[in-house]
């Protein structure tokens, strides 16, 4: 079973998905593993995982690094900040704090695919 997990979060992070987001519920659901170690895990899958994809994509020049600077110099002082909060919070408040996150990204996205869907429908009816 952590194999498939594995390989299936490993996927979805290279594509840069979001694989640790699946990996969590994976392993809160399936194997019943507390939200704060499901978490952690999270993390430590996230170094060769994430610095594999990177490696990739430096390599076929696919990464702004000025963009990147930046981003990474604010996700440290989050990650400090989030470690904090979740740490005190208890294993309940956390899992429902993970569920309204996953809800805001279901929104957003099923929000982006109706819009494409409308650019695309409006750019074939003018093209007829």
């Amino acid at each position: 079973m952590e194999i498939f997990f594995g390989l299936i979060s490993g996927i979805v992070t290279s594509l840069g998905m979001g694989g640790g987001t699946i990996l969590i519920l994976l392993l809160t659901i399936f194997l019943n593993i507390d939200q704060h170690i499901s978490q952690a895990t999270n993390l430590i899958f996230f170094i060769p995982t994430s610095l594999v994809a990177t490696l990739i994509n430096v390599k076929n020049k696919k990464i702004n690094f000025q963009i990147s600077k930046k981003i990474i110099t604010y996700g440290v002082i989050g990650a400090i900040i989030g470690s904090f909060i979740s740490g005190k919070l208890p294993n309940q408040k956390l899992k429902k704090i993970f569920g309204i996150f996953l809800f805001i990204i279901a929104i957003f996205q099923i929000y982006e695919i109706y819009t494409t869907h409308r650019k695309n429908k409006k750019t074939n009816t003018k093209n007829k």
